[in-house]
C-alpha cells in the first residue's frame, strides 16, 4: 500500500495521515470549498476539491471518491471516522473498484449497524443483554403489553439509531402512546427507518467501552476499556482509559465479551464495543462501533498501540504482532473534546473565527486538531476545534495534568467546551468514579456554576499572590523581582 485517501476532513483526517505518513505512505486529502485552507489540505502530498460545504456535495459523493482513487493511482481509502466510515454499500463499491478499505467488511458493517440485527447475530456467544424484545415493533398495543411485561421505564430506541436520536425513555404506561409516535417518527425523519425495539431502561449506568483490533486470520486482542459516561445530548464529552469503576476481574470479562462480538460478525480491524454497567456492576451489550471512535487517543496512550498504523497493516493482510498476553495499562489518559458550543446556553454551537488559538504542550499532553488561528469553523460540520488529550503514571496525575493544559489552552473568538471540562474533572463525583451518564442532568443544572467556579479560582490566586507579596516584602528584594506579581501590576503599584 503505496498511497491512501482520507474520506474525511479535519483533525481526524491530519491524524491519519502522520500515521501514514510515519510508515512512508503518500497521502491524498479529498476537501470541501469550506476547508480548502485547513491545515490537512496542506499536509496531504495530494489533494482534491469534491464539492461545495455541504456534507452531501462533498464528503458524502462515494462514487466521486472512487473516481478519484482511480485517477489518482490510490491504494487504499481510510474513512475516519462518520461520513462514508459506517456505510456497507460504499465499502463493497470500494472493494469492487479493486481499491482496499482500511476498515471491516460490509457484512461486518451492515451485521452491527442495526441494534436488532447486531443482537441476533451476538446471541450465540452468551453475550450480556438489556432485558428487552430481540424484533422490531410499529403495533402500539403489543408494545404496550410487552412493556408492561417488562416494567417501567423502559428506553423505545430506533433500530438503525445512533446519537441520541430516535430513543424515548418512558416512565409510565400514560405516556407510552406518544413516546412511541415520537420515537418512529425520530426514527423516520433521522434514518429513513421507522423501526423500533423496547428494553428496560437502566436508570443510572456507566457507558463502557471497549476498543479492540482483530486481523484477517482470526486473531482479535481487547485494548482495554474506557469510561464514556460524560456526556450531554447522549454524545460524549470527556472519555478516559481505564475506567476506574471497573475492577480487574470484570474488565477481563468485558474485554473478551467484546471480542466475542467481533468473533460473531467474522470483524477485522479497529473496532468499539459499548457496554451499560448498571450500580451493581452488571454489563449489558449497547452496540458495535465499526471504525474508529473519536476517543481512540486514550487507549493508544495507555497502550503504546498506534490504532490507525494497526488499521493499515491488518488491511495489507498483516497478522497482529501481538497477543493478549503481550499488552498492558500503562499509566492514566484523559480527554477532553473541545467543542465550539456554549454550555451556559444548553451546549449550543458556536460558530465564527478563532482570533486568539493557542495550544497547550508540556509532558504527557496531547492536541489532536485540524484548525488554527484566524479560521472560520465551518457552520456545516460537527463543531469540534480539538481533542486534548493528557497522560500520567495514574489517574490523579493524568487529572492534574488535564487542569493545567486546560489552563494553557488560549482561545477566544468563540465559546468552547473547555470551562465545562474543567469543572467537570475536578467534581467530587468526578474525582470519586461515582457519576454516571446522567452528570448533566443531576450536577449541571445551573450553568452559572461555571462563573462561580472561575470566581473562586480568581480570590484564590488572589490570596496566594497577596500572600506571597506580603512575605516578599520583609525580605531586601527589588519590587522588579516579585515573580507573582504581573509587570502591568507592578508599574501600576509604582504609580500609586
Amino acid at each position: 500500500m503505496n498511497k491512501i485517501l482520507i474520506a474525511n476532513r479535519g483533525e481526524i483526517a491530519l491524524r491519519i495521515m502522520r500515521s501514514a505518513k510515519e510508515m512512508n505512505i503518500k497521502t491524498v486529502a479529498i476537501f470541501s470549498e469550506a476547508d480548502r485552507n485547513a491545515p490537512f489540505v496542506r499536509y496531504a502530498d495530494e489533494a482534491v476539491c469534491v464539492g461545495p460545504p455541504p456534507s452531501a456535495e462533498s464528503y458524502l459523493l462515494g462514487d466521486k471518491i472512487i473516481a478519484i482513487c482511480k485517477e489518482l493511482n490510490v491504494d487504499g481509502i481510510h474513512p475516519g471516522y462518520g461520513f462514508l466510515s459506517e456505510n456497507a454499500e460504499f465499502v463493497d463499491k470500494v472493494s469492487q473498484a479493486g481499491i482496499t478499505f482500511i476498515g471491516p467488511s460490509p457484512k461486518s458493517i451492515e451485521l452491527m449497524g442495526d441494534k436488532l440485527m447486531a443482537k441476533d447475530t451476538v446471541k450465540g456467544y452468551n453475550i450480556p443483554m438489556v432485558p428487552g424484545t430481540d424484533h422490531a415493533i410499529s403495533d402500539i398495543p403489543t408494545a404496550k403489553k410487552i412493556a408492561l411485561e417488562i416494567g417501567f421505564p423502559i428506553l423505545i430506541k430506533a433500530s438503525a439509531g445512533g446519537g441520541g436520536k430516535g430513543m424515548r425513555v418512558v416512565e409510565n404506561e400514560a405516556e407510552f402512546e406518544e413516546q412511541m409516535d415520537r420515537a418512529v417518527s425520530e426514527a423516520i425523519s433521522s434514518f429513513g427507518n421507522g423501526e423500533v425495539f423496547i428494553e428496560k431502561y437502566v436508570g443510572s449506568p456507566k457507558h463502557i467501552e471497549i476498543q479492540l483490533i482483530a486481523d484477517t486470520h482470526g486473531n482479535v486482542v481487547y485494548l482495554f476499556d474506557r469510561e464514556c459516561s460524560i456526556q450531554r445530548r447522549h454524545q460524549k464529552v470527556i472519555e478516559e482509559a481505564p475506567s476506574a469503576s471497573v475492577p480487574d476481574d470484570l474488565r477481563k470479562k468485558m474485554g473478551e465479551a467484546a471480542c466475542d462480538v467481533a468473533r460473531s460478525c467474522e470483524y477485522y480491524g479497529a473496532g468499539t464495543v459499548e457496554f451499560l454497567m448498571d450500580e451493581n456492576k452488571n454489563f449489558y451489550f449497547l452496540e458495535m462501533n465499526t471504525r474508529l471512535q473519536v476517543e481512540h487517543p486514550v487507549s493508544e496512550m495507555i497502550t503504546g498501540i498506534d490504532l490507525v498504523k494497526e488499521q493499515i497493516k491488518v488491511a495489507r493482510g498483516e497478522k497482529l504482532s501481538y497477543s493478549q498476553e503481550d499488552v498492558s495499562i500503562n499509566g492514566h489518559s484523559i480527554e477532553v473534546r473541545v467543542y465550539a458550543e456554549n454550555p451556559r446556553n444548553n451546549f449550543l454551537p458556536d460558530i465564527g473565527k478563532l482570533i486568539t488559538y493557542q495550544r497547550p504542550q508540556g509532558n504527557g499532553v496531547r492536541v489532536d486538531d485540524g484548525l488554527e488561528e484566524g479560521m472560520d469553523i465551518p457552520i456545516y460540520y460537527d463543531p469540534m476545534i480539538a481533542k486534548l488529550i493528557t497522560h500520567g503514571k495514574d489517574r490523579e496525575e493524568a487529572i492534574e495534568r488535564m487542569n493545567k493544559a486546560i489552563d494553557e489552552y488560549e482561545i477566544t473568538g468563540v465559546e468552547t467546551t473547555l470551562d465545562f471540562c474543567k469543572y467537570t474533572i475536578n467534581h467530587p463525583v468526578f474525582k470519586d468514579s461515582s457519576f454516571d451518564t446522567n452528570f448533566v442532568k443531576n450536577y449541571f443544572t445551573d450553568p452559572n456554576v461555571l462563573d462561580n467556579h472561575n470566581e473562586e479560582e480568581e480570590k484564590v490566586a488572589a490570596i496566594f499572590a497577596a500572600l506571597e507579596f506580603e512575605s516578599n516584602k520583609s525580605t531586601p528584594t527589588s519590587l522588579s523581582s516579585v515573580g507573582s506579581i504581573s509587570p502591568w501590576k507592578k508599574n501600576r503599584t509604582s504609580i500609586h
